[in-house]
Order: structure tokens, then sequence, then C-alpha cells
């Protein structure tokens, strides 16, 4: 059986219409990192299935699609998960001191129960052999291709009025224990999810002063490592 030939896949390109574009970056725009906002209402299976095959359409190196995808609603379970996350949560804020530990245990982290979808996303590195098309060299690439599914998931929720939480505080032989997640697979995060009907018109940690954002201009270089276009060089 002979394979098609490429060409043959060759479809018309070009720009989106002015107002799919907006659409596109108002999605980017106002995609938020929810932490306490979510409804209870349930998300709706084929709602879930949709922001799933979003995920799924990500590039992934070589082709690989190194991603799982471990939803979860049982209240039970969501439960454990949160009991891992206050765990190393109580961890992080010993880390911080003074104004800014004050800072982050005022931060409300409650998605995990109220949200009432959760995802844990992972990556398995074994997925298409031992050798992948453009990992030879830099085998964190899988890692790579699975947030690049996490972020089409995010856009996709934002359309959808889906609100996602990103928690990444928790020891991974925790979740691997809970959800029963071989060894080898790597947990890139759970995710919580449901419907929003307000989000920050910012990030949140730049409203509560954690953090604000970093003018673009400062952050690109032209050709060489600290050159800036205007001629002004970086320290």
């Amino acid at each position: 059986m002979r394979n098609d030939e490429p060409n043959d896949h060759l479809v018309t390109a070009g720009a989106f219409s002015a107002e799919e574009r907006e659409a596109v970056y108002r999605a980017i725009r106002s995609r938020r990192d929810v932490r306490d906002q979510f409804l209870p209402e349930p998300l709706p299976d084929e709602l879930v299935w949709r922001l799933l095959q979003a995920a799924h359409d990500a590039p992934s190196v070589g082709f690989m699609q190194p991603w799982n995808f471990l939803v979860v609603r049982d209240a039970a379970r969501r439960e454990a998960v949160w009991q891992a996350f206050c765990r190393a949560n109580g961890e992080a804020a010993a880390m911080f001191s003074g104004k800014q530990r004050e800072t982050y245990q005022a931060l409300k982290l409650e998605g995990i129960r109220k949200a009432p979808v959760g995802i844990c996303v992972t990556c398995d590195p074994t997925r298409g052999g031992p050798v992948i098309l453009g990992r030879t060299h830099n085998p964190q690439m899988d890692s790579y291709s699975t947030v690049c599914a996490v972020q089409n998931l995010w856009l996709a929720a934002r359309a959808e009025g889906v609100g996602v939480g990103w928690v990444s505080i928790f020891h991974q032989a925790d979740l691997k224990s809970i959800l029963s997640i071989p060894d080898h697979v790597e947990v890139i995060g759970w995710f919580c999810l449901g419907y929003v009907d307000r989000l920050f018109d910012q990030p949140e940690l730049a409203v509560r002063g954690w953090r604000q954002r970093i003018p673009l201009e400062e952050l690109v270089f032209e050709e060489e490592w600290g050159a800036r276009r205007d001629g002004a060089a970086s320290g």
C-alpha cells in the first residue's frame, strides 16, 4: 500500500478574516489561570471532549503525541488530590518570607474542590520508541509538546466560557499513587475545569501585586543576545 503523495494534502493557506483574527487574539489576551471563580454547574461530556480534541490537535515533536488526559470527576478522588496539594502547598509557603508569604497564603486556591472536572495531563517519554525525530538532541521536547497541548486546551476553554486552573504544587509521586500513573510517565499538571462567569481583567498575580507584566520591548533582541532594534545594548 503506497502512501499518498505529500503534495496531495496541501491546501490553500491565508490569513483569517478580521473577525476571526480578533477572536483568536481575544482568547489569548483574556485567558486566565482560574483559582477560585468556578461555578458548580457540570460540564457536558461533549464539551469536555471538544476541549480534549483541541488539546490533541497540538503539534508534537516527531508527531509522537506523548500526552494522556486523565479526566477526574469523582469527588473523593479530587479530595485526595486536594490533600496532596495541601501538603505541598504548606511546604511552598514556607519557602517565602515576609510580605510575600502573606500574599501567597492569601491566595484562594480552591479550584481542585470547586471545579467539577479535573484533568491530569501527562507525558509518556517512551511513546514512539527510543529515537524520536526532533528529540535526538533535546530530550525535553516531549514535555514541551505536551505543554502545547495544554495551551490549546486552555484557549479553546476560554472560547467556550470555561475556566482553567493549572495546579503544579504537588509531589509527582502523590498524584501517581492517587491516579495509578506508571512510574515512567511524567505528570505535567493537574488542571481544574469549570464554567466561570467572571474573570480578572489582568493576571490575578498582577492584581494582587505579586508581579507585573514585563514590557515586551525589554524581552526582544535582534540578531544576538542583548542587541535591541534601536541600537541600545542590554546588560
